[in-house]
Order: structure tokens, then C-alpha cells, then sequence
């Protein structure tokens, strides 16, 4: 498996382990907010986001996300464009008890939206460099090497 392939693996595995992003609009860092995204492991191009119709994501269009892994040792920043999601069995499918902690309305809130994130690029670092190579970074060694082999810029 290539590095590009196996670092989309760890990411998507660390993300449906922990799925929350911070999620921002393009050209608005003040939209930046924490989402809780809403993972289909046979859609690895896309993820779902629940939101409110009054808040600065209902409009669509260019978002970035950033992710930081449990263990703080995979981090990630990726990008694409939202969209609202009209399928109803999509809807149903990611409809959650933590999503209706934030709509008590239920299904039918009217201020529910559901919206669905094509993603574009994204840039991966793994940082699980294990014992040896985390000793040699704590002493000062040069681990720029192995940190380049765990760091990718790929399509998701």
C-alpha cells in the first residue's frame, strides 16, 4: 500500500473513531465551530454535517475542516464544498440521538438542515512515529526524514 493510501485509511478510521471537525466557511474564519460529521464508510468522498437553516454554514459552498485525532497523533485539514442534502434516506440514515440533542424539535425542527460535504483536497500528518524515532526527536536528533515519509497532500 502506498503512503497516500495508507494514510487516507488512518484518517478515515480516526475520524469514525472521533468525529468531530472544526468546520469553517472559506473567506470567513470567523464561522469556524465545532461539527460533529456524520461518516457512511462506503462514501469516502463525502461526509454530513446536521446544522441549524440561521447559521453561517446554510448557505453552502467552500468549507475547510480541521481534525485532530484522540491521541493527538493524526492530524488533518481538508476541504470541499457543502450542499444541502435532499435525500430523505440519507437524512434518516444519519439521524442520531446526539443529532436530536441539538434539534429537540426532532426530524421535522424547522431550523434542521442537513448538509453534505463533497470533499476536495486534503493534507494528512501522522505523528505516531513510534518509540525509537519519538526518543530521537525528544534528544534533538533530525527526524525531518521520517516526519516527510508521515506527512501527505492527496485527494480524498
Amino acid at each position: 500500500m502506498d503512503k497516500a493510501t495508507t494514510l487516507k485509511h488512518k484518517f478515515w478510521t480516526t475520524l469514525a473513531d472521533s468525529p468531530f471537525v472544526f468546520l469553517q466557511t472559506d473567506g470567513d474564519p470567523q464561522t469556524a465551530v465545532p461539527m460533529m460529521a456524520q461518516l457512511d464508510s462506503e462514501a469516502h468522498s463525502t461526509i454530513w454535517f446536521f446544522t441549524s437553516r440561521r447559521g453561517p454554514f446554510a448557505h453552502g459552498g467552500q468549507a475547510t475542516a480541521t481534525f485532530t485525532g484522540k491521541g493527538h497523533d493524526l492530524f488533518a485539514r481538508f476541504s470541499g464544498t457543502l450542499f444541502e442534502e435532499t435525500d430523505a434516506a440519507r437524512f434518516d440514515l444519519e439521524w442520531s440521538p446526539a443529532v436530536q440533542a441539538w434539534f429537540p424539535g426532532g426530524k421535522d425542527d424547522p431550523d434542521l438542515l442537513m448538509l453534505r460535504m463533497d470533499l476536495d483536497q486534503a493534507e494528512i500528518w501522522n505523528l505516531d512515529y513510534g518509540l525509537i524515532d519519538t526518543a530521537k526527536m525528544m534528544l534533538g536528533y533530525d527526524i525531518r526524514e521520517k516526519a516527510a515519509q508521515q506527512h501527505v497532500r492527496t485527494a480524498l
